[in-house]
């Protein structure tokens, strides 16, 4: 299993970040643009704990997933990949309140790719993958909730 962490700091309060989060929709702001990615389906606009997604996005090919939200508590989710390109994918997201106008982002994923060695080898690809898409998504949430943006 592979670990990537990333965090970061907004200057906007940790009712607002968890609020733009927690909207399934804020996907189509903090991810880059060249992924195109695509909600095809959920039951649930805000996240709950069991909300189920079925995504498309541009990962090097089209590739379709389907996730589930297996932990939600305040300021803090997990979600989980049950289908896709990864054989286990999992992600917490964390947003811890430093004061009232600054909230600390913070991402850990733990992945393991298909294909036993032949999959290891990748790795370090989804690592970097994961880093440039992770500093996108940093300077995007940042732009977002400076700018109010509404999802």
């Amino acid at each position: 299993m592979k670990h990537f962490e990333h965090t970061f700091v907004v200057n906007s309060n940790v009712d607002k970040v968890w609020k733009f989060y927690t909207n399934i929709n804020h996907l189509k702001i903090i991810t880059p643009k060249k992924m195109k990615i695509t909600i095809l389906e959920t039951k649930n606009e805000v996240l709950e704990e069991g909300a189920e997604a079925w995504l498309q996005a541009k990962l090097i090919m089209n590739s379709k997933w389907h996730s589930k939200i297996t932990y939600l508590k305040p300021y803090e989710y997990v979600d989980e990949m049950i289908s896709g390109r990864f054989k286990t994918w999992k992600h917490l997201h964390k947003f811890n309140k430093i004061n009232d106008i600054s909230t600390e982002i913070v991402d850990q994923i733990d992945f393991q790719l298909h294909y036993g060695l032949i999959g290891k080898f990748f790795e370090w690809y989804v690592m970097q993958f994961l880093s440039e898409i992770f500093e996108y998504r940093k300077e995007a949430t940042i732009e977002a909730l400076r700018n109010d943006s509404q999802i």
